[in-house]
């Protein structure tokens, strides 16, 4: 396969892996960054798995996505700080290794590798299935249940000026 396709392909896989992190980043945004660098910099790494853990759980099947035991911070005077967090997505015949970046208001996805079960797939059914497996991995809201209506609303009774409301 020549460069530009590889490089292609890459940045197709990035994209689909961002569009399936869009809700896990969100939430991993939601811990306070000065504790989360705090965790990186004392190489707590059990501390920073469980909060993988509980932010994807929401999201993903357990143990389909994971923290790959590697992170760090871009910390600069003049700009918000940047988490990197390598994480690992393994679902079927697919295993992904990608760094997931998370700043205030934006999050990015670099893919260190994408692994296949089947080593003879052309770059479609590649990602065809890279798709696939993150459809597959991700938890849908049940279908039983749905919400009521609320009840109607009654207008509130009116009173003579002065009166008393009833106790």
């Amino acid at each position: 396969m020549s460069e530009p396709s590889v490089e292609a392909e890459r940045l197709i896989q990035e994209r689909t892996i961002a569009d399936a992190m869009v809700d896990v980043a969100s939430e991993l945004r939601l811990a306070d960054p000065s504790e989360l660098m705090l965790m990186i910099r004392n190489e707590q790494a059990a501390n920073i798995g469980d909060l993988v853990s509980s932010s994807s759980e929401l999201f993903f099947k357990s143990g389909t996505l994971r923290y790959a035991l590697n992170a760090g911070c871009d910390v600069q005077w003049d700009s918000t700080p940047i988490i990197r967090l390598d994480m690992e997505f393994r679902y079927a015949p697919v295993c992904a290794f990608f760094r997931l970046m998370i700043g205030r208001k934006r999050a990015a996805v670099d893919v260190v590798e994408v692994l296949f079960d089947d080593d003879t797939l052309d770059a479609a059914a590649k990602q065809e299935q890279l798709s696939a497996a993150f459809a597959a991995a991700r938890l849908r809201p049940p279908a039983a249940v749905t919400a009521a209506p609320p009840p109607p609303r009654r207008p509130p009774a009116r009173r003579k000026p002065g009166a008393r409301p009833n106790a």
